[in-house]
């Protein structure tokens, strides 16, 4: 086998970080005010000559056709504001009409409430964008133009009778109280540029944000939530189904075992304390099979308690289950369950349960001789699969003897799929979530 080991990602110096995030920033700003400026008169003049002839009808295609542009320009502002704000914007999904008449396709957009808000950004993104504009090309200015005021003082005329910043401060008009006033001018908007370009450039792009993706963000929440609700009553009904199963077949495995054998007992020690007077040999040995009947009875007990908790499986875990559980099924078992860290209880014990409930169903039903039984452990999960040589024609039907177990699957959060066709034996796995 060969390993590959992946090379460490170049890390980038924090100078290198900040001008990247600085450039990052500034083009944003200043490519956004065109941009603003474009869908502002696009947005107004589309909506307004869309809206107002919409009574004879020419209008709808012309308001169909801004809002399509304006959910264009949307589509690439999402792709602007990603590496802005860090995080990887989701692109709604638009309602789409297909399947329906041309006419209804067509005039789709006009009911999609996301495209709506495309268009109200397309609108008023210019606010933003100019504030932001504004501070950025002063920052920028100031910082480059104070910087370098050295280098070009000596082009610029200072006529006598001019007052220029240094003298309305009060300090006297020489060449170099004039360069470094300047120089400082540009030290200061240079150490501020980043913040206040970071600012404006988040406050627009957060602007886009908020109507162009948290309202879709929002709703797909809402629905996960829903979703995660639906599972959950899924398997809350599940685990009640699989639960009334179980207590339903312990009373039926009581009732038929140990509760019918107690009766005999009960009645075989009323004779014998009858015929102790008259014949203690006949008594004895009915005290002698009623011994026998109740450590038959005691086995049946073990059976039925392995069934509900098996011991082995608490204290010494799944693999050291499934092999006592192997060794006591009436068919050949062929085991590949590999030894692994313990896992959840919930999970080793439906896993044990899927084995032992499948393993039953072969001795009993399928005429099968021989079973393999694999437990896998993958990343997000444990896959159990029990597969026999048998008749086939098993079912997770309602009414089938595989339906209680699909209940206590479906109650640990797994799936269970079962392949069974007739004549062609049966494949039953289970995927439990870790």
């Amino acid at each position: 086998m060969t390993t590959t080991y992946a090379e460490p990602a170049p890390t980038r110096s924090p100078a290198r970080r900040y001008l990247r995030q600085l450039g990052i920033d500034t083009q944003y700003v200043l490519l956004g005010f065109p941009i603003g400026l474009i869908t502002l008169v696009v947005g107004i003049t589309g909506f307004a000559v869309g809206i107002s002839t919409a009574i004879i009808w020419i209008g709808l295609p012309v308001l169909v056709g801004t809002l399509m542009l304006a959910r264009g320009f949307a589509m690439a502002e999402r792709a602007r504001i990603g590496p802005v704000i860090g995080v990887k914007s989701t692109h709604p999904i638009y309602r789409s009409k297909r399947g329906e008449g041309f006419l209804r396709r067509t005039l789709g957009p006009l009911s999609d409430g996301q495209t709506w808000l495309d268009l109200v950004h397309a609108i008023f993104r210019f606010i933003p964008s100019t504030i932001g504009f504004c501070f950025v090309v002063v920052w920028w200015a100031l910082a480059l133009g104070g910087l370098s005021y050295p280098l070009w003082d000596w082009s610029l005329p200072h006529p006598p009778d001019n007052y220029e910043l240094h003298e309305l401060l009060g300090f006297q008009d020489t060449m170099a109280n004039r360069m470094l006033l300047n120089f400082a001018i540009g030290v200061f908007f240079a150490g501020t540029l980043s913040w206040v370009v970071r600012g404006v450039a988040l406050m627009e792009a957060w602007f886009a944000r908020g109507l162009l993706v948290s309202v879709y963000e929002l709703r797909r929440q809402v629905t996960e939530a829903e979703q995660a609700r639906d599972v959950a009553q899924l398997q809350k009904a599940a685990a009640v189904s699989a639960e009334a199963v179980a207590l339903r077949k312990l009373e039926r495995d009581i009732h038929d075992g140990p509760q019918q054998r107690l009766v005999r007992l009960a009645m075989d020690l009323g004779r014998a304390e009858q015929q102790f007077a008259d014949d203690p040999e006949r008594a004895r040995a009915i005290v002698a099979e009623a011994l026998t009947q109740t450590r038959e009875t005691l086995d049946e007990l073990r059976a039925l308690s392995r069934g509900i908790a098996p011991p082995i499986l608490v204290d010494r875990g799944l693999q050291a289950a499934l092999t006592a559980l192997a060794g006591r099924c009436t068919i050949p078992v062929d085991l590949d369950a590999p030894a692994m860290e313990r896992l959840d209880p919930g999970v080793e014990s439906t896993a044990y349960f899927v084995v032992a409930e499948a393993l039953t169903n072969v001795a009993k039903h399928s005429h099968a001789s021989e079973v393999q039984v694999s437990v896998q452990r993958i990343a997000t999960g444990l896959i159990v699969t029990v597969a026999d040589d048998g008749v086939g024609g098993a079912s997770l039907a309602k009414g089938h003897g595989l339906s209680g177990l699909d209940d206590r699957v479906r109650a640990a959060g797994g799936v269970l799929a079962v392949d069974s066709p007739q004549d062609g034996g049966t494949r039953l796995t289970a995927a439990l979530p870790l």
